[in-house]
This record gives structure tokens, sequence and C-alpha cells, in this order.
């Protein structure tokens, strides 16, 4: 009896020990819980769910419902085209107020915008604007063909074509093809009215906004005007036109009669079928008069250096020459080129045939063929101006 009651003692002492022990570690709170009046439990609960709204309040101003988050970023996604990365970035940067978020996209924009101006664009659209007896093109550029396909992008060439076509330095007197700079029409109005860019702006910045939406660099190269007398008929053709007024490759004619009531119809009818064709054989001279000494002296000594290398006498040597010269010119002088719809007939003898069918002279007053990053290259290389095909 007293080893069983001994034994006990150490085992009672143990686990009050151990009972104590965990007290201590566990039960701390609830101890002083139990110390604590009522009322001022109370007082930290109601405390405790002050807190607790305030930070539930402020998170929810700061980031929305993720459904509402994902509406946000489509909207402004659609307002600004601008990539999903970015729109997202600038809501957060902005705790989702889309009004700044905006206006933070279009800074950043500007600022990458610049940084890019520097990157070859070859790519773009030609757009082309028309009225009675003028045409004005205009060469917009970017880096890739999927820019280019895009409506705001095109959109944008549009306007600028239409305003080419409004400058007032540009003769409207004289009958031909003139220049127009990009810096005659960097600081003129554009008045756009499309979803995306709207408003009074310049033309500079318009492009460099579209530049910023589109995250590529995006310059106007170049634009012409081409006037005719009144009694022209003026032709156009637009190779890979997406829709009216654009396309990577143009031909622009002009067919002149010395009687303006002849037939209006069967003059452009063959107006246009030669534009086309301008586009198609790429003439560089509207007669053989009217290549250049230069151009004619380089291709002689080529076609001299092919003949003497076959040994022949120097007679028959300048034979040869003067018989590849003529291929020459009917490679390059669209008065001498093979009509392309019909090849037995070249095109002097296509313009014969029509003055004998509206019964008076008619004769090609002027041509322009253009397209779209033709000469780039050489020029970042040589600095030397882009090649245009067009009769003097």
């Amino acid at each position: 009896m007293a080893l069983s009651r001994s034994a006990k003692r150490p085992l009672q002492i143990m686990l009050s020990t151990r009972i104590g022990f965990s007290g201590q570690n566990y039960s701390t709170w609830t101890r002083k819980a139990v110390s604590t009046p009522i009322s001022q439990l109370a007082e930290i609960k109601t405390r405790s769910e002050s807190a607790f709204g305030m930070f539930f309040r402020r998170f929810s101003v700061q980031a929305p419902a993720a459904q509402e988050q994902m509406n946000l970023i489509k909207q402004l996604r659609e307002r600004t085209s601008a990539p999903i990365k970015d729109v997202k970035a600038a809501l957060i940067d902005c705790n989702w107020d889309i009004e700044e978020a905006q206006k933070d996209l279009r800074k950043r924009g500007k600022v990458l915008a610049s940084k890019k101006s520097g990157r070859t664009a070859a790519e773009g659209l030609l757009a082309l604007a028309q009225d009675e007896g003028r045409a004005a093109i205009v060469e917009l550029n970017c880096e890739t063909d999927f820019v280019a396909r895009n409506e705001i992008f095109q959109y944008l060439a549009l306007s600028l074509a239409k305003q080419a076509l409004l400058i007032e330095n540009v003769s409207h007197q004289v009958s031909g093809v003139h220049a127009v700079g990009p810096e005659c029409l960097e600081d003129l109005k554009l008045n756009l009215e499309h979803p995306k860019i709207s408003g009074e702006t310049t033309v500079q910045n318009a492009i460099t906004e579209i530049a910023a939406m589109m995250g590529e660099n995006v310059r106007l190269r170049r634009s012409f005007v081409m006037s005719t007398s009144s009694t022209a008929v003026l032709s156009i053709y637009l190779h890979t036109s997406p829709q009216p007024g654009l396309g990577r490759i143009a031909g622009l004619l002009s067919l002149e009669i010395e009687d303006g009531n002849s037939q209006l119809e069967a003059l452009q009818r063959v107006g246009s079928e030669l534009a086309m064709h301008v586009v198609a054989a790429k003439p560089l001279f509207l007669t053989k008069e009217l290549v250049s000494s230069s151009a004619l002296e380089s291709e002689r000594e080529i076609l001299k250096s092919q003949a003497e290398s076959t040994g022949k006498s120097q007679m028959a040597i300048e034979k040869m020459v003067e018989g590849r010269l003529r291929k020459y010119y009917e490679e390059v002088v669209l008065m001498e080129q093979k009509f392309i719809i019909n090849d037995t007939v070249n095109v002097k003898t296509l313009l014969n045939n029509l003055s004998k069918e509206v019964g008076s002279p008619v004769k090609i007053g002027n041509f322009f063929r253009m397209e779209v990053g033709e000469g780039i290259q050489r020029l970042e290389a040589s600095g030397a101006d882009e090649p245009v095909a067009q009769s003097a």
C-alpha cells in the first residue's frame, strides 16, 4: 500500500506540472480575458470591426473586383488600342481610374514613340485623295504589315492625303507632278473624327499618337500632287488595296485631248488600263527623247562590254549594241512598251487607235508610279533621294 501511494505521488506531481506548463503557454490570453471586464471586451470588438472595415473599404477602392478590373481593361484597350500589359499597368498605377490611366498611357506612348523613331519603317500604305483635275498621294510608313492593316493607321493615312490635297502652295495652274515634303504637312491642323483618335491636332502630333498606340515607328515619308489641264482625264490604279483610296503600289496617268467634247467614257477606260499598265510594267520615261543621258550612257557601256566579249568585229559590235538598246527602250520607255492587256500592240499604237476612236488626238500628259518602301535600304546606306518613276 505504502509503495502504491509513493508510486502515485510522482505521477500526480508530473501531471500537475505538465498541466501547469501547458496552461502558461497556451492559455495566457484566456486567463487574461476572464479577468477583463465585459465593457472592455465590447470596446475591443468594436475597434477591431472598425479597423477591418476601413481596411476592406480601402482595398475595395484600390483594387476592384476581378470582373470590374476586366471591364476596365477592356474599355481602356478599346479606347487606346494599347497592348494589354500596358493598359493593365497604367490602371494599377492610377488606382484603376480609367481617365487618369488613359492620360498616363498617352504620356508613356509619346516617350516610347520618340525612342522608336530611329528604327527602320519600310512597311505601310499609300493613301490617295482626288478632286477635279488633281490627285494627292502620301506614303505613311510603319515597321510591320500588321500595323498597316490597322484601321486607325489607315484612317490617318487617308486623312493625310486629304490634307496634302488642300495645300495652297502647290500650283493649281501648272500640270505635272509636284513633290510635297513632310515638313510642309507636319504643322498643319487635322480635325480627326475617329472613335479612338478625335479632335483637332497637328499632323505631327497625330502621327506621334498613332505610333504610341501601335508601339512602332510611324512616319510620313513623302507626298506628291499631280495636276492636269482642264482638257485632261486623270486616271488612277491602286494595287493591293485594303479599301478605297489605299494601296501598296500606285499608278497615276493623265490623258490629254485637244477636243474637250470627245468621248469621255473611252478616255476613262483606256486611262484606267494604262494606269494599271504603269504599275505592272514599271516604266521610267515617257518617250525615248526623255531618257536621261546618264542612264543611256551607262546602259550603252554595259551592252558594249557584253558585245565585246563575243570577239566579233567592231562593226558587228556596234550593231549588237544598237539592237540591244532598242530592247532597253522597250523595257523602260512607256510609249515603247508592249501593252500588258494586249501585247500585240505597244502603248504608242494603243493611243493612235484611241485617237481614231474619239476623233481627236490623244496623248499622255504625265504618268507617275510609286511603291511603299522603295529605296529605303539604299537611302539609309547612302542618304540619296528615293526613286520615283514619272514623266519629265
